[in-house]
């Protein structure tokens, strides 16, 4: 069955980094634009980033463009996120999913900006 994995989260210091991963299975990974949410206490889900299947095009919400790269390994059935420069609003936790599409949600992977 489709199964989503997240995982790499953690507690990081305000300007510090964090690589995420989701590890997808039970579907055609390359046949699917990719895309990272994540959500705060008492927030709605929001997107984060988007890429295509091939990796050759990305999108960034703008509160994180120039801090978080999106990428995959069509390989691997993985895709990730490497997080820089992490500010505390950054705090929430991050799930993957394909952008269009959507299957079941995985367990997501906490990430927690603080000092």
């Amino acid at each position: 069955q489709v199964q989503l994995v997240e995982s790499g989260g953690g507690l990081v210091q305000p300007g510090g980094s964090l690589r995420l991963s989701c590890a997808a299975s039970g579907f055609t990974f390359s046949g699917y634009t990719m895309s990272w949410y994540r959500q705060a206490p008492g927030k709605e889900r929001e997107l984060v980033a988007v890429i295509s299947r091939n990796g050759g095009s990305t999108d960034y919400a703008d509160s994180v463009k120039g801090r978080f790269i999106i990428s995959r390994d069509n390989a691997k059935n993985t895709v990730y996120l490497q997080m820089s420069s992490l500010k505390p609003e950054d705090t929430a936790k991050y799930y993957c999913n394909r952008r269009a599409s959507v299957v079941s949600w995985g367990q997501g992977t906490q990430v927690t900006v603080s000092s």
